[in-house]
Protein backbone atom coordinates (compact mmCIF):
# COMPACT_ATOMS: atom_id res chain seq x y z
CA UNK A 1 0.00 0.00 0.00
CA UNK A 2 1.46 3.47 -0.98
CA UNK A 3 1.53 6.15 1.84
CA UNK A 4 2.39 9.85 0.79
CA UNK A 5 3.87 11.34 3.66
CA UNK A 6 3.41 15.53 4.56
CA UNK A 7 5.46 17.13 7.07
CA UNK A 8 4.49 20.50 7.42
CA UNK A 9 6.99 23.00 9.30
CA UNK A 10 6.87 26.39 10.48
CA UNK A 11 10.27 28.05 10.58
CA UNK A 12 11.19 31.18 12.19
CA UNK A 13 11.13 34.10 9.92
CA UNK A 14 14.79 34.71 8.31
CA UNK A 15 15.95 31.27 8.24
CA UNK A 16 14.97 30.02 5.00
CA UNK A 17 18.42 30.12 4.00
CA UNK A 18 20.02 28.01 6.71
CA UNK A 19 17.23 25.59 5.97
CA UNK A 20 18.20 24.99 2.61
CA UNK A 21 21.75 24.55 3.41
CA UNK A 22 20.96 21.69 6.25
CA UNK A 23 18.26 19.80 4.16
CA UNK A 24 21.52 19.49 1.16
CA UNK A 25 22.94 17.41 3.76
CA UNK A 26 19.95 15.92 5.11
CA UNK A 27 19.45 14.61 1.31
CA UNK A 28 22.63 12.79 1.28
CA UNK A 29 21.90 10.92 4.68
CA UNK A 30 18.50 10.29 4.05
CA UNK A 31 19.54 8.80 0.45
CA UNK A 32 21.75 6.39 2.60
CA UNK A 33 19.17 5.32 5.01
CA UNK A 34 16.26 4.46 2.35
CA UNK A 35 14.35 7.56 2.30
CA UNK A 36 12.67 8.35 -1.05
CA UNK A 37 13.11 11.84 -3.11
CA UNK A 38 11.20 14.34 -1.22
CA UNK A 39 9.24 17.34 -2.93
CA UNK A 40 9.66 20.70 -1.01
CA UNK A 41 6.82 22.97 -1.53
CA UNK A 42 5.74 26.18 -0.46
CA UNK A 43 2.18 27.93 0.28
CA UNK A 44 1.04 30.62 -2.37
CA UNK A 45 -2.07 30.59 -1.08
CA UNK A 46 -4.48 29.05 1.97
CA UNK A 47 -3.76 28.55 5.17
CA UNK A 48 -0.51 28.37 6.06
CA UNK A 49 1.59 31.67 6.68
CA UNK A 50 4.71 32.02 4.20
CA UNK A 51 7.27 30.86 6.94
CA UNK A 52 5.77 26.89 6.05
CA UNK A 53 7.64 24.31 4.02
CA UNK A 54 5.78 21.11 3.34
CA UNK A 55 7.58 18.27 2.37
CA UNK A 56 6.21 15.31 0.70
CA UNK A 57 7.57 11.84 0.15
CA UNK A 58 5.34 8.76 -1.46
CA UNK A 59 6.40 5.37 0.50
CA UNK A 60 6.44 2.15 -1.03
CA UNK A 61 4.60 1.03 2.80
CA UNK A 62 4.20 1.57 6.11
CA UNK A 63 6.71 -1.14 6.83
CA UNK A 64 9.38 0.99 4.67
CA UNK A 65 8.57 4.30 5.95
CA UNK A 66 9.40 2.78 9.62
CA UNK A 67 12.34 0.57 8.61
CA UNK A 68 13.48 4.24 6.89
CA UNK A 69 12.67 6.36 9.98
CA UNK A 70 13.95 3.55 12.47
CA UNK A 71 17.51 3.43 10.70
CA UNK A 72 17.47 6.99 10.77
CA UNK A 73 16.83 7.59 14.53
CA UNK A 74 20.03 5.34 15.34
CA UNK A 75 21.88 7.26 13.05
CA UNK A 76 24.40 9.65 14.38
CA UNK A 77 24.79 11.76 11.70
CA UNK A 78 20.67 12.34 10.77
CA UNK A 79 20.38 13.57 14.39
CA UNK A 80 23.31 15.60 14.76
CA UNK A 81 20.85 17.07 11.61
CA UNK A 82 17.84 16.88 13.78
CA UNK A 83 19.46 18.72 16.32
CA UNK A 84 20.87 22.10 13.69
CA UNK A 85 16.62 22.40 12.76
CA UNK A 86 16.18 23.45 16.57
CA UNK A 87 17.01 27.21 16.01
CA UNK A 88 15.11 26.79 12.41
CA UNK A 89 12.53 24.86 12.90
CA UNK A 90 9.53 26.10 15.33
CA UNK A 91 7.17 23.66 14.91
CA UNK A 92 6.47 20.43 12.31
CA UNK A 93 3.86 17.85 12.08
CA UNK A 94 3.56 14.78 9.57
CA UNK A 95 0.33 13.76 8.34
CA UNK A 96 -0.29 10.14 6.59
CA UNK A 97 -2.45 9.48 3.29
CA UNK A 98 -3.31 6.68 1.32
CA UNK A 99 -4.34 6.75 -2.37
CA UNK A 100 -7.93 5.90 -2.79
Amino acid sequence: MIIVERMIQKIYPGKLDALNEIDKRFEVVEKDLGFPTKKRLAPVSGTLDMNTIVIEREWDSLAAMEEAYTRGFASPEQQALIAELNDIVKSSRIELFMPI
